[in-house]
């Protein structure tokens, strides 16, 4: 599922139609996101370079989890840093303090893909 907090709605034009085939749950507030995490037991990681901010190639994302990602820019906002259990960097080297969210949620999946799907993928094809 795709969580979008705040008051602006899910632009459907921009998102080329993911809602058809995505969940999309929104939230007016940060506090809504957490309320609903905590209600289903699943931890909050924010990523985005704050300081004392764990490195992502050093932390072990929980199978289950709600990744959550600030505006391009600004990034997380001090309500939704708050809010996460964990907050993760992601290397970046240069000037450019922040990335596109696009391309942080696609390296931060990656890195849940790497610490939990291959396992479960090499399991599943190795013959029995």
């Amino acid at each position: 599922a795709v969580h979008i907090v705040g008051k602006k709605r899910w632009n459907r034009r921009g998102a080329m139609v993911t809602d058809r085939y995505q969940h999309i749950v929104h939230h007016p507030e940060v506090n809504d996101l957490l309320g609903w995490c905590e209600a289903n037991t699943i931890p909050l990681i924010g990523i985005d370079n704050l300081d004392g901010s764990v490195a992502l190639e050093h932390f072990s994302l929980p199978e289950r989890c709600v990744l959550l990602f600030g505006q391009e820019g600004p990034g997380l906002s001090v309500d939704a840093h708050r809010a996460c259990g964990a907050v993760c960097s992601i290397a970046m080297f240069g000037s450019t303090r922040s990335i596109n969210a696009g391309v942080a949620s696609g390296i931060a999946m990656h890195k849940w893909v790497m610490d939990h799907a291959l396992d479960r993928i090499s399991r599943d094809a190795s013959p029995s």
